[in-house]
């Protein structure tokens, strides 16, 4: 992946490995609601297989190619929350709340703060 800036190779591999986060750590919710707490867990770990496969090359990716590690930190939260109101919303049909606006205002604000120069 030459050709593609290290920046988005670390951003595209971190959504898609939030996508199996958020199922693993959701998803079971909706789906395993009358299975025992063990067979959730299992299913989840099996979930959190395929996250890790992505979001440890997406870190290394990134850390080698500059990006620090408290910045690769803030973008993992910044994608968590981007993955994760779509999924309440429309995967688990929670209401639209305001607080995901000021949440999201604040992490612009940490984004702010860690990438100035």
């Amino acid at each position: 992946m030459n050709g593609i800036p290290v920046s988005l190779q670390t951003i595209v591999l971190l959504a898609a490995s939030n996508v199996f986060m958020t199922f693993a750590w959701y998803g079971h919710l909706k789906n395993l609601a009358a299975k025992p707490w063990y067979v959730a867990a299992l299913v989840s770990w099996g979930i959190a297989l395929f996250e890790y496969l992505l979001q440890v090359p997406a870190n290394r990716i990134g850390f080698g190619g500059g990006i620090s590690l408290a910045q690769l930190k803030i973008m993992q939260e910044v994608i968590t929350l981007a993955v994760f109101v779509p999924f309440a919303m429309v995967y688990m049909q929670q209401p639209f709340k305001l607080d995901f606006v000021w949440a999201g205002l604040c992490l612009v604000g940490a984004v702010y703060f860690i990438f100035r120069a």
